[in-house]
């Protein structure tokens, strides 16, 4: 987790924990070297968060990709005037018929 802001507004979360679970994370949070448990949760949880969030926007991003590409393959459009001239110049260029 990176640094936080000082102007950074606060917020509480609280949870109740199986003692297992408690003592897993604190055991992990030790051997990850982390200052507390809570620094352990919240960095862990962020990071997972985060993750997800790129996924699932990956996703969309993918799937709009994919509406775009064959919406332009359905419906194409004219070629503009810039375009044209380019082929015309490249059969005048390849002695081409028009």
């Amino acid at each position: 987790m990176g640094k936080v802001d000082a102007t950074e507004k606060k917020a509480r979360f609280d949870t109740k924990l199986t003692l297992a679970q408690k003592e897993t994370f604190e055991r992990a949070a030790k051997l990850g070297g982390y200052r507390t448990l809570s620094h352990f949760v919240i960095s862990t949880a962020d990071e997972k968060a985060k993750s997800i969030i790129e996924q699932h926007e990956a996703v969309l991003a993918s799937e709009r990709d994919k509406e775009i590409f064959f919406d332009a393959i359905m419906n194409p459009q004219q070629p503009g005037r810039n375009l044209q001239k380019a082929v015309e110049r490249y059969n005048l260029l390849n002695n081409l018929p028009e």
